[in-house]
């Protein structure tokens, strides 16, 4: 069980969660969750114990110096307090790495956290990687899976089918609890998406402050977001193929972004580039 260490009586908490590994394209999703921490000023609270859950060869534990005495650091999910004024209401940020077995027993000690605490709303934050221009506005959606709550917020129902990663499995055991469950993911260019997108982190930054329906210091993301845009535009520059590229996916979005955009006219965007590719065809 997770044991809080002098933790006040909290107003009208909601969690926020993210966990490295394969829902966090880019870091996009630990990214802002450690940005939440950052402006927010909070302060760790609590751990669960890694020995439960990872496989150390995996996450391998670390090295660290402090005050000249080395110590050995294991990397876990841990639970930060934040109390922002302008919320109104306090906030729990759970800052983990996806576990390497024994999913449920772990969902079920973040349930019993957010019980605890009295927790009414968990939000999940993930990225993945998808066919979209660096150039263009990132895209985010938020779903859940239950009616109150796409309703109060308009939501998207959720209607993802197949393999799912834990943020998937916490969301599900929130609604299973009875709390408000959202999920909020943001697209990261799979071009694009093995080195850090704070684009991608500034759009969920951003999702969040609208749900939350209070302003989110963006900090030094904004300025982050402008430079790592300008390095793929070099890596564009530079190479042929990927300037070609992203140019299709930049006609796809904007035409998904006019009234009369159909999915129909995207796949018509993407069989056009598709045929510049073949051999012999020109351009």
């Amino acid at each position: 069980m997770i044991e809080f260490e002098d933790l006040p009586e909290l107003r009208d908490p909601i969690m926020i969660c993210a966990f490295e590994g394969w829902n966090d394209a880019g870091e996009a999703a630990t990214a802002a969750v450690a940005h939440l921490s950052r402006v927010w000023d909070a302060d760790a609270v609590s751990a669960l114990d890694p020995e439960n859950y990872y496989d150390f060869q995996v996450n391998r534990p670390r090295v660290t110096t402090e005050d000249g005495i080395r110590r050995i650091q294991w990397r876990t999910t841990r639970v930060l307090l934040a109390l922002p004024e302008r919320l109104g209401r306090d906030v729990l940020l759970v800052q983990g790495i996806e576990p390497s077995f024994r999913w449920r027993a772990f969902t079920l000690e973040l349930m019993e956290l957010a019980e605890e605490a009295g927790v009414s709303a968990v939000y999940t934050l993930g990225s993945l990687m998808a066919d979209v221009a660096h150039t263009r506005p990132i895209p985010v959606t938020a779903t859940s899976d239950n009616e109150d709550t796409i309703h109060r917020f308009d939501l998207e129902a959720s209607t993802y089918e197949g393999p799912t990663g834990i943020v998937g499995v916490v969301a599900d055991a929130a609604n299973q609890a009875g709390l408000t469950s959202i999920s909020v993911w943001s697209a990261v260019p799979h071009y694009a998406g093995h080195a850090p997108s704070p684009k991608a982190t500034l759009a969920l930054v951003a999702k969040l402050e609208e749900l939350l329906d209070t302003p989110i210091d963006p900090d030094d993301l904004i300025e982050s977001a402008r430079a790592w845009e300008r390095g793929i535009n070099e890596l564009a520059e530079s190479d042929d193929e990927v300037a070609e590229y992203v140019e299709a996916l930049e006609q796809a979005q904007d035409t998904a972004e006019l009234p009369q955009a159909t999915g129909d006219a995207i796949a018509k965007e993407f069989e056009r580039y598709l045929r510049r590719r073949e051999p012999g065809e020109t351009s």
